[in-house]
């Protein structure tokens, strides 16, 4: 690849949000180039069983999904660079992209750069996601349908959580480090009401109870110091998400918690810039919202490069 050629795009981040606008943009004649650190799929590839993306009647695991959506970008031209990125410009023009594999250029750039979860950062935690510690309910709730589970969490989205989960699982726990939710008022009402829902407060997860996967947790009450063992099949660990921002900070506009301002356009505050995927401003971070936006962005690509943005 000739560092000194310019793309029409170029996509940080090989996701489903990204490998779409990379199928979208090779479809339409656009020169695309994926830049991805790592591997296909992003945390998709990390999801042992989806069963909530249409087309798979029977699921499929994210790894296969991820191979799947690169190779169908490929087929229409996309190129793909393993490459970590080191620095933007996303100012000049055309944009500039120095990563480890050298510098690249492009008329447009998409941010497909995600969102990692929060961990609790206890021992075993990493060892035994998937069995046991999840941290989607959307995602993985049914499989705990019938089973007892802790959503540890006091925000919207570990209320949001909880009231999946209780319609499936026979017992959630909810457990929250202070006194109160912080969830706005409208989840308040549903979750005391849930029958099968209930709250240990002032409490923190210290252990995680296991054998080849999740048996149950230790939780301290932060006031008395009191420890209390919990058996459980699964725990949802839903205390916030960390975008992956660090680059574009001081260029692109960002909300409170970090992530790219940008809307249903998946425009930003910069010409020619987009963001898709859970890296962007929205209320649902699923693999189906994360390939629609790249579909979108590359129809705002094609009108900005045309003239019309």
């Amino acid at each position: 690849m000739n560092e000194s050629h310019v793309y029409d795009m170029i996509v940080v981040g090989g996701g489903p949000g990204g490998y779409t606008a990379a199928l979208y943009a090779a479809r339409a004649g656009l020169d695309t180039l994926v830049l991805e650190k790592l591997s296909a799929g992003g945390q998709m590839a990390l999801t042992e069983q989806i069963d909530n993306y249409p087309g798979f009647e029977d699921g499929i695991d994210g790894f296969t999904l991820a191979e799947k959506m690169q190779q169908q970008a490929e087929r229409f031209g996309a190129k793909s660079k393993y490459a970590q990125v080191e620095r933007m410009d996303l100012t000049a023009s055309p944009k500039v992209l120095e990563t480890s594999e050298g510098t690249f250029y492009g008329k447009t750039v998409v941010l497909a750069t995600g969102a990692t979860p929060r961990t609790l950062g206890l021992a075993d935690e990493a060892a035994l996601t998937g069995r046991g510690i999840a941290y989607c309910a959307a995602c993985d709730g049914m499989r705990y349908k019938g089973k007892t589970v802790v959503v540890v969490g006091g925000g919207n989205s570990a209320a949001a959580d909880a009231m999946l989960l209780s319609r499936t699982a026979k017992k959630v726990i909810m457990v929250h480090r202070r006194d109160t939710l912080r969830a706005t008022k409208i989840y308040h009402a549903p979750l005391m009401q849930a029958e099968n829902l209930t709250f240990y407060w002032n409490s923190v997860v210290t252990e995680l109870l296991h054998t080849d996967s999740l048996t149950g947790i230790t939780l301290k009450n932060v006031h008395t110091g009191e420890q209390t063992s919990l058996p459980c099949d699964g725990v949802f660990i839903s205390v916030g998400r960390k975008p992956a921002t660090e680059l574009v900070q001081g260029q692109l506009k960002l909300d409170p918690n970090g992530y790219i301002l940008a809307d249903e356009t998946t425009k930003t505050n910069l010409p020619g810039v987009y963001a898709v995927g859970d890296v962007r401003t929205k209320p649902l971070r699923q693999v189906v919202t994360a390939v629609a936006d790249g579909a979108t962005a590359v129809h705002m690509a094609e009108a900005y490069l045309s003239g019309g943005e």
